[in-house]
């Protein structure tokens, strides 16, 4: 399947979005059964995945999750405590306030508004960039496994 995307600045994070959301489509309609998924690993660079990588399905269920987000916007705090287990949120909250002492701390002193925007903005696109990479390998990599390499 050819992906098909809105035509905006080549380095747009519009355009690095819409492209990740069609990957993870994409994806989605080439998996017909996601369990095969399970207990594969992804390889790194032509060589075997690390000892600690996680599995294609568990990469498949992340990557649909954060398509959700990316298309549909964040869920709001109360939505997303209920969903996140106890420990998990806990966990998240606490990083969530020490990463803002953190940036306010950054925001006082050294980096304006402006960085940090641009760190930010820079950061997203790169993940963003890495998952749709990672969405396009678990797509060929249940291809290979089913047979159904073009």
């Amino acid at each position: 399947m050819q992906v098909v995307t809105k035509h905006y600045p080549k380095n747009s994070l519009l355009t690095v979005m819409d492209r990740y959301s069609a990957e993870v489509r994409n994806m989605e309609q080439v998996v017909m059964i996601p369990s095969l998924l399970r207990d594969a690993q992804l390889s790194v660079h032509g060589g075997p995945a690390k000892a600690r990588a996680s599995d294609l399905y568990t990469y498949f269920t992340m990557l649909k999750a954060i398509r959700m987000d990316v298309d549909h916007g964040l869920l709001p705090r109360e939505e997303w405590q209920a969903k996140v287990a106890s420990g998990e949120a806990e966990e998240a909250e606490n990083g969530t306030a020490e990463t803002k002492e953190v940036a306010d701390e950054s925001a006082s002193g050294e980096l304006g508004l402006e960085a940090q925007f641009h760190l930010h903005f820079s950061s997203l696109h790169r993940i963003l960039t890495y998952l749709t990479e990672k969405a396009q390998e678990v797509t060929r990599k249940y291809q290979e496994m089913t047979g159904q390499v073009q």
